[in-house]
């Protein structure tokens, strides 16, 4: 059975938030937690998909490599989402793998589990269809954008969707909410890193994003990336997104929209 903490942690999460003690108790009757170092592997690509996952606390990235040999990050995971759903897709492997981003903390049921978990529990069971229909929705939405959006698109959109789904506000603006690296931003973009470190260079010098220190991406006017996007209307009482295109006056902070 997981330590208070761990009870504590779901307590706060959307995912397990409605359930009553005695079905929360019951949900974690098998469970066991887990904690992964910074760059630790929480199961390789290949590996016998031995566990279902829920994310406590931290970050994960969820990496693929191609038949071409290629390293490819699919998504990130975030508190509260549920991962290696292998048994729920009726695969016997992880299709991917997941490293933990920064140190962090899960919950692990064996997959011979699955079937009493998502009859016992049809909330969560239907949190995980869910969750599964989302991902091939975000997969196919990335293809169109490989085949129909240019790099700085891309990456626009990229940055636009990790600050939706992690972003922290700062004094300064948006951060990502977990270190990425520029590597990082090419491999979920099909691009390279000298392209993703040109174009984030332009736009800290236009004022749209700035410096949060290494492996920080810090957004400080998502309404002018969201622009590059070329789906954006422009804001027409907004003078610090207007000026994002030749950069903001000295000493002018834009603001976050």
């Amino acid at each position: 059975m997981p330590s208070p903490l761990c009870h504590a942690l779901l307590r706060n999460l959307d995912l397990f938030r409605p359930l009553a003690d005695a079905q929360l108790n019951a949900a974690l009757q098998d469970a066991a937690p887990c904690r992964l170092e910074a760059g630790a592997v929480a199961y390789a690509q290949g590996a016998p998909g031995a566990h279902f996952f829920v994310l406590l606390h931290g970050c994960l990235k969820v990496a693929q490599v191609t038949p071409e040999g290629e390293q490819i990050i699919v998504r990130y995971v975030n508190p509260g989402d549920m991962f290696g759903l292998a048994c729920a897709m009726g695969q016997a492997c992880y299709p991917a793998t997941v490293l933990a981003v920064q140190e962090s903390v899960c919950l692990a049921w064996p997959a011979a589990a699955w079937s009493t978990f998502t009859a016992s529990h049809p909330q969560l069971a239907a949190t995980a269809l869910h969750t599964m229909g989302h991902r091939l929705q975000e997969a196919h939405q990335r293809i169109q954008e490989l085949s129909n959006d240019d790099v700085e698109q891309r990456v626009a959109r990229t940055i636009l969707r990790l600050i939706d789904q992690s972003g922290l506000p700062t004094r300064d603006g948006v951060d990502i909410g977990f270190p990425i690296t520029r590597q990082d931003i090419a491999e979920m973009t099909g691009t390279t890193l000298h392209t993703v470190s040109r174009l984030l260079s332009d736009w800290k010098q236009r004022g749209i994003i700035g410096g949060g220190g290494r492996m920080r991406i810090v957004l400080r006017s998502p309404a002018a990336l969201a622009r590059l996007c070329g789906h954006a209307p422009l804001p027409v009482d907004c003078a610090a997104c207007l000026s994002c295109r030749a950069g903001p006056s000295a000493g002018v902070v834009p603001a976050v929209h």
